[in-house]
């Protein structure tokens, strides 16, 4: 499916993603109680196989129908509380928001413990589904007053949702079936309606350029394939990266702001490919029976880091992984033998941060199947590379390291010497015969 950009009528922003499509960030909006006053339970679920949502987290936000207030939040907060002349929470305290266009966004870790709720103060960070199912969902509690009600006294729905973050795109609420809950072995409880909001994300409209570059090297052949030249948009890429050469890195690690602080924009070491990550696939070594991959993931943002990143991986042999070292690893798409998608994370303590100007490697050992297994014709690279939910450029096939000469000609000295041998076997048969 696709959605309607509206600087261009007739130009389609697709949201449909081959490896994860069903990936959705859907949010509830459940109703316990509408009388005296509306209650609201709020969910924003992650149902992204790779995609995480990193800080400074989800905002967000909607248009009310009416002339709405929120009283009350537990477990988030709005941007702003707007003007309140002549509006009263409950028990006469001062509302939380007024504001016709709130902006509602997650706690902190550490808030005070009566201004939590569930799965709430985590800054606005979601994991993906495959990292951690149980840090993908987020919660918050509203108490609202001035609900607009329609001609059947229900509440109108807002309109205008959005989650906050660069590439996502939100429907328009709907009614879906009321949410229900279990309590204990026996009951189960349900609350009066349910509102449903799907956000889906499109990398074109996360950002007009990539983020990310794969180059490729191989145990038999020295050639050195990059990144394809200005990968990333080059030193006038929309993006507007900040250029540093080796002389200028200390000056600015010297003058960047304490952790509570961030640069508005990347500051990346100058290279020929301009990206803020470079994924490099090495074919490392081969054995009879196996073959050996090295994959480091370097970071050319000196300011940024990079927490709880992934990095997903196309290649048929990945249904043959047989041994991998200081990754996490887990398939994502398995369609009956197809089993040819996978994603990799760090592990916890060790290397889930990838730091500003660091790198995080691992090494894979693959089973060689005998029935597709070949290090010509770049059958040894990945198809598709990704790197936090953002599709890395690929060098063009045409610049793949290839098999040289001497390897050929092995293979023809052992088809010569196969022959010049059963030559030998069948005159010494005849000369027996003789």
């Amino acid at each position: 499916f696709g959605f309607l950009d509206e600087s261009d009528s007739c130009r389609v922003v697709h949201g449909y993603d081959p490896v994860d499509p069903n990936g959705n960030i859907t949010i509830n909006w459940d109703f316990p109680s509408i009388e005296p006053n509306v209650y609201v339970k709020v969910s924003i679920h992650n149902y992204q196989l790779y995609r995480h949502i990193e800080r400074p987290g989800w905002r967000l936000s909607w248009v009310w129908a009416g002339d709405e207030f929120i009283s009350d939040v537990i477990g988030a907060e709005t941007t702003e509380r707007g003007n309140c002349t002549g509006r009263h929470g409950a028990n006469g305290a001062p509302p939380h928001c007024c504001e016709k266009q709130p902006v509602m966004a997650d706690l902190l870790p550490g808030a005070p413990y009566n201004r939590q709720s569930a799965n709430c103060c985590r800054g606005g960070v979601l994991s993906s589904v495959t990292q951690n199912n149980r840090t993908a969902t987020s919660q918050f509690d509203m108490y609202i007053v001035n609900f607009a009600l329609d001609e059947h006294g229900d509440p109108k729905m807002p309109t205008t949702f959005s989650i906050g973050v660069p590439g996502y795109t939100c429907s328009n609420a709907t009614n879906v079936p009321a949410t229900r809950s279990k309590v204990d072995e026996q009951r189960h409880v349900q609350v009066l309606r349910t509102w449903q909001i799907i956000c889906s994300y499109s990398q074109f409209r996360d950002a007009p350029s990539p983020s990310c570059c794969v180059s490729l090297t191989t145990f038999y052949n020295n050639t050195i394939v990059g990144c394809p030249r200005d990968s990333c948009g080059g030193a006038n890429s929309p993006s507007a990266h900040q250029c540093l050469s080796g002389g200028e890195q200390s000056k600015v690690l010297a003058a960047l702001p304490d952790a509570e602080g961030a640069p508005p924009v990347p500051v990346i070491r100058c290279t020929e490919h301009m990206c803020p990550i470079r994924v490099h696939w090495h074919v490392k070594q081969s054995y009879r029976g196996y073959w050996r991959v090295k994959t480091t993931v370097t970071n050319y943002d000196v300011v940024s880091n990079y927490t709880d990143w992934n990095l997903v991986v196309q290649h048929p042999n990945l249904r043959s992984l047989t041994q991998l070292f200081s990754f996490n690893y887990q398939p994502l798409i398995q369609y009956g033998t197809i089993n040819d998608t996978g994603m990799f994370w760090g592990i916890k303590n060790y290397n889930e941060m990838l730091l500003g100007d660091g790198n995080v490697q691992t090494e894979m050992i693959l089973e060689k199947d005998p029935s597709d297994f070949t290090f010509s014709g770049g059958w040894a690279f990945p198809r598709r590379v990704y790197f936090n939910g953002h599709e890395c450029v690929m060098p063009p096939p045409d610049q793949y390291p290839s098999l040289p000469n001497a390897a050929r000609d092995v293979r023809v000295s052992a088809v010569q010497r196969w022959l010049v041998a059963s030559s030998c076997v069948l005159s010494l048969s005849m000369l027996f015969l003789v």
